[in-house]
């Protein structure tokens, strides 16, 4: 759907002294580089069918017994309720949570989250906790104080060695280093999981003042909870994922009872207040008082598999953007978009002209300049926007500034106001070709007109649409409290973003 291959060359001249030094230094320095013995023992472990006796088991099986095959779902749009949601079930949960993420920070969403898995695993739940490891934040110490419990594992997914200097590794073994997993999942007892765009980190739950990430989880029970946690077995026993034991740091007794303090504290102090927001929110309330409205509908997980990972770049491990493309090319009258990075590449540009062409509509909504976080992934974005509007598609940006930053994070495909697809896949070529992905399809009507309701609503205010003006160049379209915006550049972005944007063309997208 949106592939491109592109092979990158850059000769190096040996002819100066200068030049033969650089190439000699960098040698020397890679050489140095340490690498990670993924040959360390570990034991395998998978979900726990044994659940029937516990509450959120005997719920799942109410919930099949009523529904069969289907699937129930419940949207996490506002931060603090996907918090409350984690935070609810994991008080709820009496033998396993999983929890699957790209990436975990220290901060205050974090530190509930690892102090709310310790005092489950202090209940005696076995707790699991596989974390993709470049972009994880949180101290090794802090990880090998859960580790460290008798019924917590960690393991980080491709781990970069420990030894020597850090940055220098993932150099020198980029080729490993560089394919990441990407996927997000949570599950307790088997029954009930969260699975979304989410990692744990405070932007992504409404914590922070400014800079919110505006994401979409949903809370599922019934049968697709099992293959979230087949996907979640998958990628836990892999040759890739790696105990904490294996890192070369050792932590005393002393260090780590320290750092359980802090976290006590923590919770003791003020994350208190967050925490009882957090599983006190008007629609967490309605979840437990069974108030409540679930959607349902069949539902399959569509996932990478590790392998993926474990393989050259190829269109043979693509597994769910294979499955996603089956989808949207069987829609029969339209198709929504909400991905935060949209590079479509040349192959892709040609994919969406061909189910245009046959009479679909085809919207999209993405970042604008001024709301991403990532100016590499929107430069690239850049070249394809214009083409795209001129096939018939319709585009709109997400609006931000600089009194109210916000960040489209949300994933989502929407065909024929019925299927939806919720997940971890950005539609750039880190997540298609590189990366490893998740999500789940939804067939549910009613969820997908309530999604796409909202959505119509929140589009006239919240967002830029894309529009050729009589030049043959973009302009940006705005009607907000019945009022009409016009601007013929990026709209609310500051000349040095432009410039950014501009100049980051020359970075290969493929990598992006």
């Amino acid at each position: 759907m949106l592939r491109k291959r592109h092979k990158y060359s850059r000769p190096v001249s040996s002819r100066s002294g200068i030049s033969r030094s650089v190439i000699l230094l960098t040698a020397l320095l890679l050489s140095a580089c340490s690498t990670v013995n993924f040959d360390y023992p570990k034991q395998a472990s998978f979900a726990s069918e044994e659940v029937a006796d516990t509450d959120l088991g005997e719920a799942y099986d109410d919930w099949t017994e009523l529904h069969g095959e289907n699937s129930g779902f419940y949207p996490l749009i506002d931060g603090i309720d996907a918090l409350g949601a984690r935070l609810r079930l994991i008080e709820a949960a009496e033998k396993t949570i999983d929890a699957q993420y790209f990436l975990m920070k220290g901060d205050t969403a974090g530190e509930l989250f690892a102090g709310s898995l310790l005092r489950a695993a202090d209940r005696g739940v076995r707790v699991r906790i596989l974390l993709d490891d470049v972009f994880t934040t949180v101290k090794d110490d802090e990880l090998a104080l859960l580790n460290q419990h008798p019924n917590i594992e960690v393991r980080l997914f491709n781990p970069i060695s420990r030894r020597g200097i850090y940055y220098l590794n993932y150099a020198g073994d980029f080729k490993r280093a560089n394919r990441r997993m990407h996927s997000k999942s949570f599950i307790v007892d088997n029954s009930l999981s969260v699975i979304g765009g989410r990692n744990i980190a405070d932007e992504y739950f409404q914590l922070k003042e400014q800079g919110e990430f505006l994401d979409f989880d949903v809370l599922t029970i019934g049968p697709v909870t099992r293959g979230v946690s087949a996907q979640f077995d998958d990628f836990w026993n892999a040759t890739k994922s790696l105990p904490m034991e294996a890192l070369s740091q050792k932590f005393s007794d002393e260090d780590l009872e320290r750092v359980r303090r802090e976290i006590d504290e923590e919770m003791a102090a003020g994350q208190l207040s967050v925490y009882a927001k957090a599983v006190n929110s008007k629609h967490m309330l309605e979840l437990v008082n069974g108030s409540a409205k679930l959607y349902t509908g069949a539902a399959t997980v569509v996932n990478d598999t590790s392998e993926k990972l474990s393989n050259p770049v190829g269109e043979q491990y693509m597994t769910l953007v294979n499955q996603l493309e089956e989808l949207t090319f069987g829609a029969e009258k339209d198709i929504v978009i909400i991905n935060p990075y949209f590079i479509p590449t040349e192959a892709g540009l040609e994919y969406w002209r061909k189910i245009i062409d046959r009479g679909i509509d085809v919207t999209i909504i993405t970042n604008s300049l001024s709301s991403t976080n990532h100016v590499t992934v929107h430069s690239a974005y850049t070249r394809y926007r214009k083409p795209m509007v001129e096939s018939g598609a319709t585009i709109y940006e997400a609006r931000s500034s600089k009194d109210n930053p916000r960040t489209l994070h949300t994933k989502l495909v929407i065909n024929d106001r019925r299927y939806v697809f919720v997940g971890s896949l950005n539609l750039d070529p880190r997540s298609i070709d590189i990366n490893a992905e998740m999500g789940v399809v939804i067939d549910s009507p009613e969820l997908a007109a309530d999604i796409l309701d909202g959505l119509e609503e929140a589009l006239e205010s919240e967002a830029w649409q894309l529009k050729i003006n009589d030049k043959g160049g973009l302009d940006w379209h705005l009607v907000s409290d019945g009022q009409s915006t016009l601007a013929s550049r990026e709209p609310d972005s500051s000349a040095w973003e432009r410039f950014l944007s501009v100049f980051y063309r020359i970075l290969p997208e493929g990598q992006l």
